[in-house]
């Protein structure tokens, strides 16, 4: 098993490779999320001052 984490040598090539893979992944579930989040409060913000212009 130690052998299998060493990776013949390459671990320290290795390893970083897959944790920039991970980053990168997770960054491209969440990203939208968070723009979804900031596209819902724009919209609320137009509407709210679309009703208060309207309104005497």
């Amino acid at each position: 098993m130690a052998d299998f984490f060493a990776m013949h040598g390459y671990a320290a090539y290795v390893w970083p490779a897959y944790a920039v893979f991970a980053i990168a992944l997770i960054a491209d579930a969440v990203a939208p999320v968070f723009a979804h989040r900031r596209i819902l409060r724009d919209l609320a913000g137009r509407l709210r001052r679309a009703a208060s212009r309207k309104s005497p």
